[in-house]
This record gives C-alpha cells, sequence and structure tokens, in this order.
C-alpha cells in the first residue's frame, strides 16, 4: 500500500516510451532541469537515459525514477525489460507528426505485454509549439486516449506549456490507484479523463 504518512517518501517509477523524435528527452529535460535544447543541438537517446527528480503531490514527498527509452526499433528489445516495475507509462507523440500517432496502437500492445492493467498511462501529444503544422487533431487524440483508458494531454517541451502538469498528472493517478501499491496484483482499468 502506497505510504499515507506525509513524513516518508514515495517511490515512484515512470517509463516515457513513443517514436523516436517526438521529444521524449526534451519533456524531461524540461521538467528536470527546466531546460530545452534545440532539436538541431540534441541527439537520439542511445538503449535508455534515467532521471531522479523529487516533488510533493498533495502534501506526500514522491521521489520519480524516470525512465527515458530510445524510440528506435533497433532498442525494442532492450527497453522491454525496463518496464519491470514502472507504476506509470508517459506515451508521447508529436502533434506534428502523424506517422508517431499513427504508431500508438503498437505502443499500446506491447504494454499490453509488459504491464499491468493498473499502470496509469498518459498519452501526450507533445511539441504543442508547432501548431501551424498540426496533423493530429486535439479531439481525434483525446478520442483515442479514452478507448486506451488514458489520460491525456498536450504539452510543449520547448515552451513549458503542460510540461510539469503531465508529470504531476500522472503522479496524482498513480497515488490514487490502490492496486499499484498491492504488488501490483490488481487489474482494474484506468479510469479515463482529461488533465
Amino acid at each position: 500500500m502506497a505510504p499515507t504518512g506525509s513524513q516518508s517518501t514515495i517511490n515512484v517509477k515512470l517509463l516515457l516510451i513513443g517514436n523516436s523524435s517526438v521529444g521524449k528527452s526534451s519533456l524531461l529535460l524540461r521538467f528536470s532541469d527546466e531546460q530545452w535544447i534545440n532539436e538541431d543541438e540534441s541527439s537520439a537517446t542511445i538503449g535508455v537515459d534515467f532521471r531522479v527528480h523529487k516533488m510533493d503531490v498533495n502534501g506526500k514527498k514522491v521521489k520519480l525514477s524516470i525512465w527515458d527509452t530510445a524510440g528506435q526499433e533497433r532498442f525494442r528489445t532492450i527497453t522491454s525489460s525496463y518496464y519491470r516495475g514502472a507504476q506509470g507509462i508517459i506515451l508521447v507523440y508529436d502533434v506534428s507528426s502523424r506517422e508517431s500517432f499513427d504508431a500508438l496502437p503498437r505502443w499500446y500492445s506491447e504494454l499490453e505485454t509488459y504491464v499491468s492493467e493498473s499502470v496509469v498511462k498518459i498519452l501526450v501529444g507533445n511539441k504543442l509549439d508547432k501548431e501551424f503544422s498540426r496533423q493530429v487533431p486535439t479531439a481525434e487524440a483525446a478520442a483515442f486516449a479514452e478507448r486506451m483508458s488514458s489520460l491525456f494531454i498536450e504539452a510543449s517541451a520547448k515552451t513549458a506549456i503542460n510540461v510539469k502538469e503531465t508529470f504531476q498528472g500522472v503522479v496524482e493517478k498513480i497515488l490514487d490507484t490502490p492496486e499499484l501499491w498491492d504488488n501490483g496484483a490488481g487489474q482494474s482499468k484506468v479510469s479515463s479523463f482529461r488533465v
């Protein structure tokens, strides 16, 4: 069961997944270090990156272990082992890339293989700052997230819009999901709502 006292620290494991170049690392960097690196200066994640971030959520101290996985197909067998023990999955697509959105069913299929139904999932439409070149309508993505029993939000790592809210929302839902604290035994669906 999740610790209820405000003095103890709650450890939460999150995993960022999605196609290559959708901005997973940029979201993590913006959240953990309040920085953003231009796409031209950044490089693809090789294997996995890992960050620890502490935050207060509803009066509780939470220590996040955030795993940023490589989106390239050649790393998929490596990253499957990182699903173990995750309480939250942040699935990222690029609002200006139809291809990244169309790949989401494959990512959800992978989740069905590696995590329990009670694991909290949030679908994040990143690069909201590229509204002028949007290829994925908000309503379509929200409907897809609902079908997948996921939370949904659109964000921009570049402008910091909804980045903190993404992590805050998924952690709040994790803390409110008792099945995740009963040795992962629970199998109830996560109710969907829009952050």
